[in-house]
């Protein structure tokens, strides 16, 4: 069964998560009245303490197994028992979950209404899988196909081309990559065709047909054009002596920015290109040059500012190398989120009283206490070389940028989206009509968890700092207070690295 799980185990994975997509689409489409009964019933049913927890045991012991399979600890008993396990708290993990949000007589009526759905998804996933497999054929001439398109944009701005055909090296005396198949761009370029699928799907009855179907080759296009270009221009920018922006910021970042930048377009131009979009008539008070668009999108005031924070990551991380020197641009791109939406947040109760600190200085001394437990501490490499060997304007002006971002900027944008819509949204789907002390379990944990996995391995101390300020904010019923304590916890960790050399922290 080891062995069963090291050959096929992520087409598993990949079948499964690929099933669970179409059987929603399906459901969507073809069952919206019994679907519409069925999220009813499951709104009316309330979460399901004891299932919750058993789905957090059988996750820890999904963690476990999962270290012990790939890489972890030996374990004492067969490996061939520990995969059985390891697919068992799977399966385990996720009937638990779903029988914590509804109860069993849902589950099987849904069941029982869609059988015929269940089972094209399962035909349809498996083919999907097939056909995966058999792409493996398309990377080698797809890996050729994107060395010729960068030799030709190279060429025209460089003439001491390093050309490799053998081992696909292409490049100058400075500085050369080799295009392996995973960089040809056929990865972008499947993902980019079922966004685009999935587009034309949900938007069906907005779009012009067949006309709409041409977003999709050239979307697809669009996108591998751009990878070859991402290489081309990585060569550039080693070639010009920015050897190691190239290599890691560079690389790590473009390929995500210009898929996000092709998705967008697609988006944009199938709702606004009138050769796409099925005319309709729009009443005079709508198309008023001043119409409100946060009417469309009334999630957008507070999310915006969190999602400009991480737009402005992508790029800033995409321009540096061995340290995010641009970090400024974070800040830049959340202020001007926040002044756009400005008029929004006047209904906002920005108040705050003690509560507010003393619930960041609870989450700061939880988070040093789990990096304590962790070690990090030991492990303090101390100011990052780079930083330390800037001239000091620039070191000054860096940290200050730092500061100023944890201080200010991120509280306000993290607090508006996790606390502000995610918390209330998990409540109801009028998440604006939520009252700020009404809350459910499940959406205090849920977005509580949502937040401290962005925090990556210290994901337990994000989830506890985020409970502390939901908690604060729901006991007074004020955001301002959710504010102020992540202000409080970010200025402490500020000044636990400046003043103690606690760098590890940032």
């Amino acid at each position: 069964m080891t062995r069963f799980i090291g050959d096929h185990g992520a087409w598993v994975v990949k079948g499964l998560i690929g099933f669970a997509a179409l059987f929603a689409i399906f459901v969507f489409l073809t069952r919206k009245t019994e679907l519409a009964r069925l999220a009813n019933q499951v709104a009316a049913a309330p979460i399901s303490l004891p299932f919750f927890g058993l789905h957090v045991a059988s996750m820890a012991l999904f963690g476990s197994l999962s270290a012990a399979l790939y890489g972890g600890p030996a374990v004492r008993f067969p490996s061939d028992l520990t995969a059985a396990a390891w697919i068992a708290s799977a399966l385990l993990a996720v009937c638990f979950i779903a029988l914590s949000a509804a109860p069993p007589r849902i589950w099987a009526d849904l069941v029982r209404s869609t059988h015929n759905l269940i089972a094209s998804a399962i035909a349809a996933s498996a083919l999907a899988c097939c056909a995966g497999a058999m792409s493996w054929n398309l990377w080698a001439p797809t890996s050729r196909l994107t060395f010729t398109l960068v030799k030709l944009i190279l060429g025209a701005f460089l003439t001491d081309l390093v050309i490799q055909p053998e081992n696909m090296r292409v490049g100058t005396h400075k500085f050369t990559v080799v295009i392996s198949q995973q960089c040809s761009g056929l990865e972008g370029a499947a993902l980019i065709l079922i966004f685009g699928l999935f587009w034309l799907v949900l938007c069906r009855k907005e779009l012009r047909f067949p006309q709409a179907i041409a977003l999709v080759p050239a979307g697809v296009g669009i996108l591998f054009l751009l990878n070859a270009m991402r290489i081309a221009a990585l060569v550039l920018i080693g070639n010009a002596g920015f050897r190691d922006i190239a290599a890691r910021g560079f690389h790590s970042q473009a390929g995500w920015i210009a898929f996000n930048c092709v998705a967008f377009a697609f988006a944009l131009a199938s709702r606004h290109l009138p050769w796409f979009t099925v005319e309709q008539t729009v009443a005079p008070e709508q198309s008023s040059p001043s119409r409100d668009s946060s009417r469309d999108f009334p999630a957008a005031p507070w999310l915006v500012p969190f999602l400009a924070i991480l737009a402005a990551g992508m790029i800033s991380r995409a321009s540096s190398g061995l340290f995010e020197w641009p970090y400024f641009l974070r800040i830049l791109a959340a202020l001007a989120a926040l002044w756009l939406f400005r008029g929004k947040y006047s209904r906002i109760d920005w108040r705050f009283t003690w509560s507010g600190p003393a619930a960041g200085i609870l989450a700061f001394s939880l988070w040093i206490a789990l990096d304590r437990l962790a070690g990090s501490r030991g492990a303090n490499p101390g100011m990052p070389a780079a930083l330390a060997a800037a001239p000091p304007a620039m070191r000054i002006f860096w940290i200050a940028a730092r500061v100023l971002g944890a201080v200010v900027t991120v509280p306000l944008a993290e607090e508006l989206a996790f606390r502000g819509f995610l918390l209330r949204r998990f409540v109801s789907t009028d998440f604006g009509t939520v009252p700020w002390r009404k809350f459910t379990v499940f959406a205090l944990l849920g977005s509580s968890l949502i937040f401290g996995l962005l925090h990556g391995e210290r994901w337990l101390a994000g989830t506890l700092a985020g409970l502390c300020y939901a908690g604060v904010s729901l006991r007074t019923g004020r955001l301002g207070e959710a504010v102020v304590a992540h202000a409080t916890t970010n200025s402490l960790v500020a000044v636990s690295v400046l003043a103690f050399g606690n760098w590890y922290l940032w």
